[in-house]
């Protein structure tokens, strides 16, 4: 069920930057340079590191998030691993608020003539409860629903202008284990996942339809386990997702579009969307076989389960 071709190196560290690239042929590195990108969810975890790399790269940087503060320390964390931060711009921004939404983008376009690429990273973890589904309450719900849905919706439908401006467009959708899983006591997280999947694909086929002369890479990036503000319990470091992230942000033209990539390098199926049958360009992979590079997409989730168990029931 799983096609995979290559084993991505998800173990380098971040102040070593200008050696690794993480993981980027010079060519697809120097692509990035003076693209302009937004990434929300970017005052933490996955949304930080993703947007420290691109700085690392010379790219023009709109991170957002709900919180100046978190996104201020984004920018000390990047200024630290000594990445210029010049070209790094924090656009404060609740994805759930279409008013929010709408004027940061105007503030964006003020900015930029065009976006080359767009992460969806923002979310919010599982509320408290042991039987969320049964017992859960209808704001909670709506309010997971919202930022974890909606709000990339909401984003997606806003950059759209200014991604259809250029000639190619890279949109990642930051999605989880999750989506595949139907763990008790995560059926509101699960099913949130689950339909941010649906919700990209369908993004991606609706645009390449009505762009063709476009070069349309809309695809979803699954980060696995890692410690991020929604799981404390974790200690792999969330620079883990960054290699598979800027493959595919700085992917050749005519590559993935609606296909769905763990950040190990595993290409995964879901619904009706086959797994993407050829190497992802731009990054340096190790060849792998065997059966352990055909396991389920929610292999990891137990750990990530757990993390997240203990995130809840410590207030995280």
């Amino acid at each position: 069920m799983v096609a995979v071709n290559s084993v991505v190196d998800q173990d380098l560290p971040p102040r070593d930057w200008r050696q690794h690239r993480f993981g980027l042929s010079k060519e697809h590195w120097e692509s990035l340079r003076g693209q302009a990108f937004w990434v929300t969810g970017a005052g933490t975890g996955y949304g930080r590191a993703v947007s420290a790399a691109l700085a690392a790269a010379g790219a023009e940087v709109f991170l957002s998030g709900r919180r100046r503060s978190v996104l201020d320390e984004s920018l000390s964390t990047i200024s630290a691993l000594g990445i210029p931060v010049q070209r790094c711009h924090v656009v404060p921004v609740d994805v759930a608020d279409v008013n929010q939404v709408t004027a940061a983008a105007e503030a964006i376009r003020g900015a930029v003539l065009q976006l080359h690429g767009l992460v969806n990273n923002a979310a919010l973890p599982q509320f408290p409860g042991d039987w969320p589904l049964a017992d859960g309450e209808p704001p909670a719900w709506r309010e997971l629903m919202e930022t974890n849905v909606t709000g990339s919706w909401l984003v997606t439908r806003a950059a759209l202008p200014l991604l259809v401006k250029g000639r190619s467009m890279r949109v990642l959708f930051v999605s989880s284990e999750a989506a595949w899983a139907a763990t008790s006591g995560f059926g509101p997280y699960n099913v949130s996942k689950a339909a941010l999947n649906s919700l990209s694909v369908s993004f991606a086929t609706e645009i390449a339809d009505r762009f063709p002369d476009r070069d349309v890479q809309v695809n979803v990036l699954v980060p696995g386990e890692a410690k991020t503000e929604m799981n404390q319990g974790s200690t792999i470091s969330p620079f883990a997702a960054v290699p598979m992230a800027l493959a595919l942000l700085a992917h050749s033209p005519s590559g993935p579009n609606g296909r769905f990539f763990h950040r190990d390098g595993r290409h995964l199926p879901f619904g009706f969307a086959e797994p993407w049958g050829r190497p992802v360009t731009g990054t340096k992979m190790a060849s792998r076989d065997g059966a352990d590079a055909a396991a389920s997409p929610i292999r990891s989730f137990g750990r990530f389960f757990v993390g997240i168990r203990r995130s809840i029931k410590d207030g995280g």
